[in-house]
Formats: C-alpha cells, structure tokens, sequence
C-alpha cells in the first residue's frame, strides 16, 4: 500500500533548473506534499530567482540558480532530477549514482541497453556502456513493479512515450509483427528553450517540416520497450514533424493485422491493456486531440481498422496524443518519484488539461 506519510519531506534538487524541462519539474516539485525542493541548479541565469527565470513560479520559493558540481550538491539532496542535454547528462548523472545518491535522468543517455545503437543514434561513444541496464526504465505503464523503490531510473523520451503507448496493447497481444510505420507531430517546446534556426516559435509557428526522418533517436527505446513487451521483430520506421503549436505530441502508427482480426477486436486490446490506468484515457467517439490533453499528464489513445483486407492483412493505425512536457517529460519523472518513494503514483498529477 502506498505510504501516507513520510518522516521527513525528500530532499529534491533540480539540475536544469532554468530550460522547460525544469520549469515543468518545479511547476509539480513545488507544490508536492512529499518533497522539499532544496537546490536549483543550471549553467546560465545564475543568481537569479526562480521566477526571474520562468514567470509562471513567482513566489513558490525564494532559492536562486546555481552552478553547483555533484559533490556541493549531495549534503543537502536525498534525490536528483537531471534535466540536462543527452550526452552531457552521462557523466554528471553518474557521479550522482556514485555520490549514492537517487537519480531521474531525464535525458536519453541510460535508456538503452546496447551501447552500440546508443553510439549509432546519439553519435557519441557511451562514456559508461558497463551501465546501460542499471537503470529503471520509467514508464509506469510497463515497469510500474520495477519503479516501486528504485533509486536510478531513466525517464522515457517524449516520441517513446507516445508511440510505445499506442502500440503497447498490440505487443502484448501478440499481434504486433515487422513493419510498423509512424509519423508524429510535436511542438516548440520539444526544441528546448534557447532558440535556433529551424526551431524557434516564429520560424515554424505558419510551417510544417520533417526532421531526422528515419534516424531519429527515440527509434531504437520504442523498439526496445515493443521487444520486451512481446513484440521481438518489429521494426520501427518513423518520420516526425515539428508542428506550429507550443506544447504536444500527435502520434500515428500504422501497421497491419491478420484480416481475421476485427475492429471489436483491435479496440478489446486497447481497452484491456489501460483498464485501470488512470492517465490513460481510451478514446472511441473519436480521434485523440493534443487539445484535450495539453498542460496534463493524460494521455489519449484509439485505435482505427480499415474496413478492407489487401493480400489477408488489414491495416491498423494506432493514435495517441499528449503534453510533450509533461507525459512526455517532467510529469512523467514525478509519477516515477512518487513509485519511488512508495507514495501514491498519481500524487499531484491528476489536474485536468487546459481549455481552450
């Protein structure tokens, strides 16, 4: 049973504290019943407050942004959210899990366990491969028993989570087999908060463009998740858009079934595999919308069947659409805290998204 109190707050500092990442970590850590926020952490605005920095937080603490190492930070930390660029994250993280203290890494850099797809993805040569699989892979959905007490955990990648729920319920159904095929969509904040070329809000906010089409870096966690969730051979193609809004992800992922299969069928497993699930919302009158779930942790899936077989298979499209910050980023590291720390999972999680 989840504890309902603790003996002392847990000690939480933020490293990363000034980009979106870290605004959406404070946005929950600050009002958390079960944690106290005790360090602020980042490479830029440092001696500014909180709120000189991300104006929505004016008045939830009085602490600055410093640049502190691992070792000042410790002493007064029990846990560590590291909200920092992949291949920058691996060694700061590490000196973390030495100082034995907690870790939530945020980035992409203990995700995987084959150092070489890690190499071929992320263009980098790991600096600790010998720690690929030490760490938690932080989807509840799919290592909820795992997470329960774990002291290291990698949150997922915000395309990975979207794309892994939506084709979950085919991997442990068994029906999820070769080709899958996605094009998901995703918004500014995804590029982080310092603008570049191709990234910033008003170069993209009239545009639609693809980016690292076939090659990006969540490829080879979704195909990891699918693998170890009954799907050994599939193979992930998939082409993101970065689209003209702020916030979200509208994910869509084609494959094909056996034409026995029916659309009762298909939409059986959805509904099977999120019974329960309280920030997965099913959706069957119609399609998932980045609207109904921006500025929330809820997540919306629905499944679509063509009507027609072609060659004795029918196509099925997998839809999911969510807060690519929150679901897909911070939100998630904090209902993985809340796993961690034996408390109940949706603590603090539960508000509803924004409207309009």
């Amino acid at each position: 049973m989840p504890q309902t109190s603790l003996p002392r707050p847990l000690r939480v500092a933020v490293v990363g504290a000034s980009g979106y990442g870290g605004a959406e970590l404070l946005r929950h850590l600050l009002v958390h019943p079960y944690v106290q926020v005790t360090r602020l952490v980042a490479k830029d605005n440092l001696g500014k407050k909180l709120d000189q920095v991300h104006l929505s937080l004016a008045g939830m603490t009085d602490l600055v942004i410093e640049d502190l190492t691992p070792a000042d930070i410790a002493p007064h930390a029990d846990l560590v959210c590291v909200g920092l660029p992949h291949k920058v994250s691996a060694a700061i993280v590490a000196e973390f899990v030495d100082l034995g203290l907690a870790v939530i890494d945020l980035s992409g850099d203990y995700r995987l366990l084959d150092a070489g797809q890690y190499e071929q993805f992320y263009e980098a040569k790991h600096p600790f491969p010998e720690r690929l699989g030490s760490f938690v892979y932080g989807l509840p959905e799919m290592n909820r028993e795992a997470l329960s007490g774990a002291r290291r955990v990698a949150s997922p990648g915000c395309f990975a989570t979207a794309i892994t729920l939506g084709l979950l319920p085919f991997a442990k159904a068994g029906v999820l087999r070769g080709r899958v095929q996605v094009s998901a969509l995703t918004g500014s904040s995804g590029s982080g908060a310092n603008p570049a070329i191709g990234t910033h809000h008003p170069l993209r906010a009239q545009n639609l463009k693809a980016y690292k089409a076939l090659s990006h870096q969540h490829v080879p966690e979704i195909e990891q998740n699918l693998h170890l969730s009954g799907a050994p051979d599939v193979h992930l193609e998939m082409v993101p858009v970065s689209a003209p809004l702020v916030r979200g992800i509208l994910a869509m992922s084609w494959f094909q079934v056996d034409e026995s299969l029916q659309a009762a069928d298909v939409k059986a497993m959805l509904k099977k595999t999120y019974a329960g699930e309280r920030l997965i919302r099913v959706v069957t009158d119609r399609l998932p919308e980045v609207n109904a779930v921006a500025g929330s942790m809820y997540t919306e899936v629905a499944v679509s069947i063509a009507a027609q077989a072609i060659d004795g298979k029918r196509t099925v499209v997998a839809h999911t659409a969510m807060d690519n910050l929150i679901k897909g980023g911070a939100g998630q590291a904090i209902q993985s805290l809340n796993l961690m720390l034996g408390v109940d999972e949706y603590t603090g999680l539960l508000a509803p998204s924004q409207w309009p």
